[in-house]
């Protein structure tokens, strides 16, 4: 049974389905069935408000500055750097506090505030933040060896921001405090 609707288009949704007509080869009718059932099945991801985000990533990995890491490959970069003993290598510690020293004259202008800088690490997916209270964030890493760097990037980069950190280390967890100079 076919069912028929009729329906109003606007320009730029006419010169959308008619680009489409084009490009696929198709019926405009189907191409609209197509539409509706993609659309229907990925709903949540066309409403949801990505743009943000997206725009954050496009910007840190158009500029070549960053790249996407899976997760693996930063254990596996963590996990050599470690010796028998779990200790970092010197050599590694003395390039990592480099890098974290660079971000934290990047960031003096960019953070005012301890919770705009996690929430930076968490979209760049070092970290994650969950239920805060007041200036105290509950930050949870996935491991224990991204803890121990993140925790130490986090300590060196902020050190330019107008707040000091107090921080209750736990397994896998952290609890950090931001405490304002003066």
């Amino acid at each position: 049974m076919t069912n028929r609707i009729t329906v109003s288009l606007d320009d730029d949704a006419r010169t959308a389905l008619d680009g489409l007509v084009k490009r696929a080869d198709k019926p405009q009718s189907e191409l609209v069935r197509q539409a509706l059932t993609f659309y229907a099945a990925n709903y949540d991801a066309a409403t949801a408000d990505a743009e943000p985000n997206l725009e954050a990533y496009h910007q840190m990995l158009s500029s070549g500055e960053h790249v996407l890491l899976d997760v693996d490959f930063l254990h596996c970069f963590l996990d050599y750097v470690e010796d028998e003993s779990g200790d970092p290598d010197p050599e590694f510690l003395e390039l990592a506090d480099k890098v974290s020293e660079y971000h934290a004259r990047e960031y003096e202008h960019r953070f005012a505030s301890l919770g705009e800088l996690l929430d930076w690490l968490s979209f760049c997916g070092f970290l994650t933040v969950r239920a805060t209270e007041g200036d105290t964030y509950h930050v949870v890493f996935p491991t224990e060896s991204v803890k121990w760097f993140m925790m130490r990037f986090v300590e060196l980069s902020a050190a330019r921001l107008p707040f000091e950190l107090e921080i209750e280390d736990g397994v896998s967890k952290v609890l950090i405090t931001e405490v304002r100079r003066g």
